[in-house]
């Protein structure tokens, strides 16, 4: 078994999907050690991995923890490098190897995305953005320096991960990459994109997508008031407030933003002059 990287699962009431990316995982010539979270499910997705895969370490939370569940995950990992997956995604052999090999490589390096191929064969289209990211860093990177991934197919070191408190446990599994991005960047960490490490997504038609709208929505206003410089925070609340006149969904999560406005305050920590001067060379102005 492999002792310099395990693989952390999420899930909850996707048992299919679990049973697949668990066969898949464990076919990998790497051999990591296998860790499910599972968020409060109330389908038979514990029992049944505990049954059919008994050396997979299975985490059953009692409540649904959301994207901060990966956070129980790496703490329960044994290895210095975690590598993330979701129940509808899995890494393709020697992926992780060459992730080790570029984290041994990088000292500096907090975490580092793979090229994600989505059903049909598709490149994800972050991928694309990662792959021309205009992003610098002063240190040298065995790709593409960056502000933003995909979750399902992204590996951290541990290390890293924990000195910057992992995912907020406020926010859902929807927008939470960028935040957990900027964070890494502000302790010092690089962040990177490996073209020749892949994984494949299969994105699972178990979901909302009215939910899923509504807390990405609540979820990104939250990242502007917590990370970003006020007149940031200010112009994306207002564009996010005028198509909230017209879409019910984004009004939803517009008005569950600020229902933790104290919060928000509370825990504001504006980024550093110079992260910020890189998320303005990719941010998306109105």
């Amino acid at each position: 078994m492999n002792t310099d990287i395990s693989v952390v699962i999420v899930t909850r009431n996707r048992v299919e999907g679990l049973i697949n990316t668990l066969n898949h995982l464990l076919a990998l010539p790497e051999q990591p050690p296998i860790i499910v979270v599972d968020n409060c499910s109330t389908d038979d997705s514990v029992k049944r991995v505990q049954t059919e895969f008994p050396s997979v370490t299975v985490l059953a939370l009692t409540e649904n923890r959301a994207c901060s569940s990966r956070n129980e995950g790496v703490k329960a990992a044994q290895t210095p490098l975690v590598a993330f997956c979701d129940d509808d995604s899995h890494w393709e052999p020697n992926s992780l190897t060459k992730a080790v090999h570029y984290f041994h490589q990088y000292p500096h390096l907090g975490l580092l995305a793979a090229k994600v191929f989505i059903q049909g064969g598709r490149l994800e289209p972050v991928c694309e953005a990662m792959r021309d990211s205009p992003i610098t860093d002063p240190n040298p990177l065995p790709g593409p320096a960056i502000l933003g991934f995909v979750c399902c197919a992204v590996v951290v070191r541990r290390e890293a991960f924990l000195d910057v408190g992992g995912f907020n446990s406020r926010f859902a599994i929807a927008a939470e990459e960028r935040m957990l991005s900027v964070d890494f960047r502000t302790k010092g960490w690089s962040l990177a994109y490996a073209e020749d490490m892949v994984a494949r997504h299969y994105p699972s038609s178990i979901r909302n997508v009215s939910v899923r709208t509504a807390l990405t929505t609540r979820d990104t206003i939250w990242y502007y008031w917590l990370r970003r410089p006020l007149y940031y925070a200010l112009r994306h609340t207002w564009h996010v407030f005028q198509i909230s006149r017209r879409d019910a969904n984004v009004r939803k999560g517009f008005n569950d933003a600020f229902r933790s406005v104290q919060y928000l305050w509370r825990n504001r920590r504006v980024v550093p002059a110079d992260v910020e001067q890189q998320i303005l060379k990719i941010e998306s102005f109105y």
